[in-house]
Protein backbone atom coordinates (compact mmCIF):
# COMPACT_ATOMS: atom_id res chain seq x y z
CA UNK A 1 0.00 0.00 0.00
CA UNK A 2 1.35 3.39 -1.02
CA UNK A 3 2.12 5.57 2.06
CA UNK A 4 0.43 8.95 2.28
CA UNK A 5 2.63 11.98 1.70
CA UNK A 6 2.32 15.53 2.99
CA UNK A 7 1.69 16.69 -0.56
CA UNK A 8 -1.67 14.96 -0.64
CA UNK A 9 -4.03 17.74 0.47
CA UNK A 10 -6.91 16.95 2.75
CA UNK A 11 -10.23 17.88 1.13
CA UNK A 12 -11.75 21.00 2.62
CA UNK A 13 -14.81 20.72 4.78
CA UNK A 14 -17.96 22.72 4.09
CA UNK A 15 -17.13 25.26 6.82
CA UNK A 16 -13.54 25.67 5.64
CA UNK A 17 -14.77 26.30 2.11
CA UNK A 18 -17.23 28.95 3.33
CA UNK A 19 -14.56 30.57 5.49
CA UNK A 20 -12.19 30.79 2.52
CA UNK A 21 -14.96 32.25 0.37
CA UNK A 22 -15.81 34.92 2.96
CA UNK A 23 -12.10 35.75 3.34
CA UNK A 24 -11.78 36.14 -0.42
CA UNK A 25 -14.82 38.42 -0.59
CA UNK A 26 -13.46 40.56 2.25
CA UNK A 27 -10.09 40.78 0.47
CA UNK A 28 -11.82 42.04 -2.67
CA UNK A 29 -14.01 44.41 -0.64
CA UNK A 30 -10.97 45.97 1.06
CA UNK A 31 -9.69 47.06 -2.33
CA UNK A 32 -12.71 49.37 -2.62
CA UNK A 33 -11.86 52.60 -0.81
CA UNK A 34 -15.47 53.68 -1.09
CA UNK A 35 -16.70 50.55 0.68
CA UNK A 36 -14.10 50.83 3.45
CA UNK A 37 -15.10 54.45 4.02
CA UNK A 38 -18.72 53.33 4.36
CA UNK A 39 -17.75 50.65 6.90
CA UNK A 40 -15.73 53.21 8.90
CA UNK A 41 -18.67 55.64 9.05
CA UNK A 42 -21.05 52.83 9.98
CA UNK A 43 -18.72 51.69 12.78
CA UNK A 44 -18.92 55.17 14.30
CA UNK A 45 -22.71 54.99 14.42
CA UNK A 46 -22.58 51.53 15.99
CA UNK A 47 -20.34 52.99 18.71
CA UNK A 48 -22.81 55.86 19.23
CA UNK A 49 -25.70 53.37 19.43
CA UNK A 50 -23.89 51.35 22.10
CA UNK A 51 -22.98 54.54 23.97
CA UNK A 52 -26.68 55.53 24.08
CA UNK A 53 -27.08 53.26 27.13
CA UNK A 54 -24.40 55.08 29.15
CA UNK A 55 -25.88 58.57 29.94
CA UNK A 56 -29.20 57.31 31.42
CA UNK A 57 -27.24 55.01 33.73
CA UNK A 58 -25.15 57.93 34.99
CA UNK A 59 -28.11 60.17 35.86
CA UNK A 60 -31.86 60.04 35.25
CA UNK A 61 -31.83 63.55 33.78
CA UNK A 62 -30.01 62.12 30.73
CA UNK A 63 -32.90 59.77 29.97
CA UNK A 64 -33.69 60.79 26.33
CA UNK A 65 -37.49 60.88 26.51
CA UNK A 66 -38.44 61.65 30.11
CA UNK A 67 -35.30 62.92 31.81
CA UNK A 68 -35.08 66.63 32.63
CA UNK A 69 -32.48 68.73 34.43
CA UNK A 70 -33.95 70.04 37.70
CA UNK A 71 -31.73 73.14 37.47
CA UNK A 72 -32.84 74.04 33.93
CA UNK A 73 -36.35 74.98 32.86
CA UNK A 74 -36.90 74.52 29.13
CA UNK A 75 -34.45 75.34 26.36
CA UNK A 76 -30.77 76.03 27.14
CA UNK A 77 -27.53 76.61 25.27
CA UNK A 78 -24.71 73.99 25.12
CA UNK A 79 -22.68 73.64 28.31
CA UNK A 80 -20.30 71.19 29.98
CA UNK A 81 -23.27 69.51 31.63
CA UNK A 82 -25.21 69.36 28.38
CA UNK A 83 -22.80 69.38 25.37
CA UNK A 84 -25.63 70.09 22.90
CA UNK A 85 -27.89 71.97 25.28
CA UNK A 86 -31.45 71.02 26.19
CA UNK A 87 -34.72 71.14 24.27
CA UNK A 88 -37.92 73.04 25.07
CA UNK A 89 -38.73 70.54 27.85
CA UNK A 90 -35.26 70.59 29.39
CA UNK A 91 -34.22 67.21 28.00
CA UNK A 92 -30.59 66.59 27.10
CA UNK A 93 -30.12 66.81 23.32
CA UNK A 94 -26.89 64.81 23.23
CA UNK A 95 -28.62 61.84 24.87
CA UNK A 96 -31.37 62.12 22.28
CA UNK A 97 -28.80 62.13 19.49
CA UNK A 98 -27.22 58.93 20.82
CA UNK A 99 -30.64 57.32 21.19
CA UNK A 100 -31.42 58.31 17.60
CA UNK A 101 -28.35 56.37 16.44
CA UNK A 102 -29.76 53.21 17.95
CA UNK A 103 -33.20 53.63 16.38
CA UNK A 104 -31.74 54.71 13.05
CA UNK A 105 -29.82 51.43 12.81
CA UNK A 106 -32.75 49.36 14.06
CA UNK A 107 -35.28 50.87 11.66
CA UNK A 108 -32.96 50.90 8.65
CA UNK A 109 -31.57 47.38 9.01
CA UNK A 110 -34.84 45.74 10.12
CA UNK A 111 -37.02 47.30 7.41
CA UNK A 112 -34.47 46.64 4.67
CA UNK A 113 -33.88 43.06 5.84
CA UNK A 114 -37.63 42.36 5.86
CA UNK A 115 -38.11 43.69 2.34
CA UNK A 116 -35.05 41.86 1.00
CA UNK A 117 -36.05 38.53 2.60
CA UNK A 118 -39.54 38.75 1.08
CA UNK A 119 -38.20 39.90 -2.28
CA UNK A 120 -35.55 37.18 -2.38
CA UNK A 121 -37.99 34.38 -1.55
CA UNK A 122 -40.53 35.66 -4.09
CA UNK A 123 -37.82 35.99 -6.75
CA UNK A 124 -36.48 32.49 -6.09
CA UNK A 125 -39.90 30.83 -6.25
CA UNK A 126 -41.05 32.91 -9.22
CA UNK A 127 -37.93 32.34 -11.29
CA UNK A 128 -37.58 28.64 -10.52
CA UNK A 129 -41.15 27.45 -11.11
CA UNK A 130 -42.22 29.92 -13.82
CA UNK A 131 -45.63 29.49 -15.42
CA UNK A 132 -48.73 30.45 -13.45
CA UNK A 133 -46.83 30.92 -10.19
CA UNK A 134 -44.41 33.31 -11.88
CA UNK A 135 -47.27 35.28 -13.45
CA UNK A 136 -49.19 35.66 -10.17
CA UNK A 137 -46.13 36.68 -8.14
CA UNK A 138 -44.78 39.12 -10.72
CA UNK A 139 -48.14 40.78 -11.33
CA UNK A 140 -48.47 41.20 -7.55
CA UNK A 141 -45.00 42.75 -7.52
CA UNK A 142 -46.02 45.12 -10.34
CA UNK A 143 -49.07 46.25 -8.37
CA UNK A 144 -47.04 46.96 -5.22
CA UNK A 145 -44.30 48.60 -7.29
CA UNK A 146 -46.75 51.12 -8.76
CA UNK A 147 -48.07 52.16 -5.34
CA UNK A 148 -46.61 55.48 -4.14
CA UNK A 149 -44.91 54.50 -0.89
CA UNK A 150 -44.84 57.78 1.03
CA UNK A 151 -48.42 58.88 0.16
CA UNK A 152 -49.73 55.40 1.01
CA UNK A 153 -47.97 55.41 4.38
CA UNK A 154 -49.33 58.92 4.97
CA UNK A 155 -52.88 57.73 4.32
CA UNK A 156 -52.45 54.75 6.66
CA UNK A 157 -50.84 56.96 9.31
CA UNK A 158 -53.65 59.49 9.06
CA UNK A 159 -56.23 56.73 9.42
CA UNK A 160 -54.49 55.31 12.50
CA UNK A 161 -53.74 58.71 14.01
CA UNK A 162 -50.06 57.93 14.54
CA UNK A 163 -47.72 55.14 13.50
CA UNK A 164 -45.59 53.25 15.98
CA UNK A 165 -41.98 52.72 15.03
CA UNK A 166 -42.65 49.05 14.29
CA UNK A 167 -45.67 49.90 12.12
CA UNK A 168 -43.34 52.06 10.04
CA UNK A 169 -40.84 49.19 9.76
CA UNK A 170 -43.58 46.78 8.63
CA UNK A 171 -44.98 49.20 6.05
CA UNK A 172 -41.54 49.92 4.58
CA UNK A 173 -40.81 46.19 4.41
CA UNK A 174 -44.16 45.43 2.74
CA UNK A 175 -43.69 48.11 0.10
CA UNK A 176 -39.98 47.61 -0.64
CA UNK A 177 -39.72 44.00 -1.84
CA UNK A 178 -40.85 44.12 -5.52
CA UNK A 179 -37.67 45.57 -7.03
CA UNK A 180 -35.52 42.97 -5.24
CA UNK A 181 -37.80 40.14 -6.37
CA UNK A 182 -37.49 41.13 -10.04
CA UNK A 183 -33.70 41.25 -9.95
CA UNK A 184 -33.45 37.92 -8.10
CA UNK A 185 -35.95 36.35 -10.53
CA UNK A 186 -33.84 37.36 -13.53
CA UNK A 187 -30.79 35.70 -11.95
CA UNK A 188 -32.73 32.53 -11.09
CA UNK A 189 -33.97 32.23 -14.69
CA UNK A 190 -30.33 31.92 -15.73
CA UNK A 191 -29.17 29.74 -12.82
CA UNK A 192 -31.90 27.13 -13.16
CA UNK A 193 -30.54 26.13 -16.59
CA UNK A 194 -26.99 25.55 -15.33
CA UNK A 195 -25.52 22.02 -15.33
CA UNK A 196 -25.19 21.82 -11.55
CA UNK A 197 -28.95 22.38 -11.15
CA UNK A 198 -29.66 19.64 -13.67
CA UNK A 199 -27.31 17.35 -11.77
CA UNK A 200 -29.20 18.08 -8.55
CA UNK A 201 -32.50 17.17 -10.24
CA UNK A 202 -31.08 13.93 -11.58
CA UNK A 203 -29.75 13.00 -8.13
CA UNK A 204 -33.31 13.29 -6.76
CA UNK A 205 -33.10 16.62 -4.90
CA UNK A 206 -36.46 18.20 -4.12
CA UNK A 207 -37.47 21.59 -5.51
CA UNK A 208 -37.13 23.19 -2.08
CA UNK A 209 -33.61 21.84 -1.66
CA UNK A 210 -32.59 23.02 -5.12
CA UNK A 211 -34.02 26.50 -4.52
CA UNK A 212 -32.64 27.16 -1.05
CA UNK A 213 -29.51 24.99 -1.06
CA UNK A 214 -28.18 25.31 -4.60
CA UNK A 215 -29.64 28.51 -6.11
CA UNK A 216 -30.09 30.79 -3.09
CA UNK A 217 -26.37 30.94 -2.11
CA UNK A 218 -25.59 32.24 -5.62
CA UNK A 219 -28.03 35.16 -5.36
CA UNK A 220 -27.46 36.13 -1.70
CA UNK A 221 -24.63 38.59 -2.54
CA UNK A 222 -27.06 40.39 -4.83
CA UNK A 223 -29.68 40.39 -2.07
CA UNK A 224 -27.14 41.93 0.31
CA UNK A 225 -26.39 44.63 -2.26
CA UNK A 226 -30.07 45.60 -2.47
CA UNK A 227 -30.34 45.49 1.32
CA UNK A 228 -27.62 48.13 1.70
CA UNK A 229 -29.49 50.42 -0.67
CA UNK A 230 -32.78 49.58 1.08
CA UNK A 231 -31.41 50.67 4.46
CA UNK A 232 -30.76 54.12 3.03
CA UNK A 233 -34.36 54.44 1.82
CA UNK A 234 -35.78 53.14 5.12
CA UNK A 235 -33.78 55.64 7.20
CA UNK A 236 -34.86 58.58 5.05
CA UNK A 237 -38.50 57.40 5.00
CA UNK A 238 -38.69 57.13 8.78
CA UNK A 239 -37.06 60.53 9.22
CA UNK A 240 -39.50 62.11 6.75
CA UNK A 241 -42.54 60.58 8.45
CA UNK A 242 -41.36 61.67 11.89
CA UNK A 243 -40.60 65.19 10.71
CA UNK A 244 -44.11 65.74 9.32
CA UNK A 245 -45.67 64.48 12.56
CA UNK A 246 -46.58 60.87 11.70
CA UNK A 247 -43.72 59.28 13.62
CA UNK A 248 -43.76 57.59 16.98
CA UNK A 249 -43.53 60.26 19.73
CA UNK A 250 -42.59 57.59 22.28
CA UNK A 251 -39.40 56.84 20.32
CA UNK A 252 -36.54 59.32 20.21
CA UNK A 253 -35.36 59.20 16.62
CA UNK A 254 -33.49 61.82 14.61
CA UNK A 255 -36.66 62.59 12.68
CA UNK A 256 -38.54 63.24 15.93
CA UNK A 257 -35.72 65.54 17.09
CA UNK A 258 -36.13 67.59 13.91
CA UNK A 259 -39.91 67.61 14.37
CA UNK A 260 -39.64 68.84 17.97
CA UNK A 261 -37.16 71.52 16.89
CA UNK A 262 -39.49 72.71 14.13
CA UNK A 263 -42.73 72.71 16.11
CA UNK A 264 -41.16 74.47 19.10
CA UNK A 265 -39.97 77.34 16.89
CA UNK A 266 -36.21 76.87 17.30
CA UNK A 267 -35.41 75.94 13.68
CA UNK A 268 -33.38 79.09 13.01
CA UNK A 269 -32.51 79.86 16.64
CA UNK A 270 -30.71 76.66 17.65
CA UNK A 271 -28.39 75.24 14.96
CA UNK A 272 -26.85 72.93 17.60
CA UNK A 273 -30.29 71.30 17.85
CA UNK A 274 -31.16 71.26 14.14
CA UNK A 275 -27.89 70.32 12.42
CA UNK A 276 -26.61 67.24 14.35
CA UNK A 277 -29.64 64.97 13.71
CA UNK A 278 -29.83 66.14 10.10
CA UNK A 279 -26.15 65.40 9.54
CA UNK A 280 -26.46 62.02 11.28
CA UNK A 281 -29.33 61.02 8.97
CA UNK A 282 -27.23 62.04 5.98
CA UNK A 283 -24.04 60.24 7.01
CA UNK A 284 -25.74 57.04 8.17
CA UNK A 285 -27.63 56.79 4.88
CA UNK A 286 -24.37 57.62 3.05
CA UNK A 287 -22.47 54.86 4.87
CA UNK A 288 -24.84 52.14 3.66
CA UNK A 289 -24.85 53.62 0.17
CA UNK A 290 -21.04 53.51 0.06
CA UNK A 291 -21.04 49.92 1.33
CA UNK A 292 -23.48 49.10 -1.45
CA UNK A 293 -21.17 50.68 -4.02
CA UNK A 294 -18.25 48.66 -2.68
CA UNK A 295 -20.31 45.46 -2.79
CA UNK A 296 -21.40 46.18 -6.35
CA UNK A 297 -17.77 46.43 -7.41
CA UNK A 298 -17.34 42.81 -6.25
CA UNK A 299 -20.57 41.43 -7.71
CA UNK A 300 -20.50 43.22 -11.06
CA UNK A 301 -17.73 41.73 -13.27
CA UNK A 302 -17.50 44.96 -15.26
CA UNK A 303 -16.58 46.90 -12.12
CA UNK A 304 -14.33 44.26 -10.58
CA UNK A 305 -10.61 44.96 -10.72
CA UNK A 306 -9.57 41.32 -10.67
Amino acid sequence: MRPQTQLEARPKTKWEYRKDRISNLWFLFKESRVGILGVAILAIFFILAIASEIPPRLDHMYQPLYGTDPDIIGFSQPSLRHPMGTDFMGRDLFSQLLEGSKWGLIVGITAAAASVVVGTVVGLVSGYFGGTIDTILQRSADIVLTLPSIPLILVIGTALGRLSIWNIVILIGMLGWPSTSKVIRSQVLSLRERPFIESARVSGASDGRIIFRHIAPNVLPLSFLYMTFGVTGAILTEAALSFIGLGDPSTVSWGMMLQWCFTSGYTFKAPFWLLPPGLCITFLALSFYLIGIGTEQIINPRLRKR
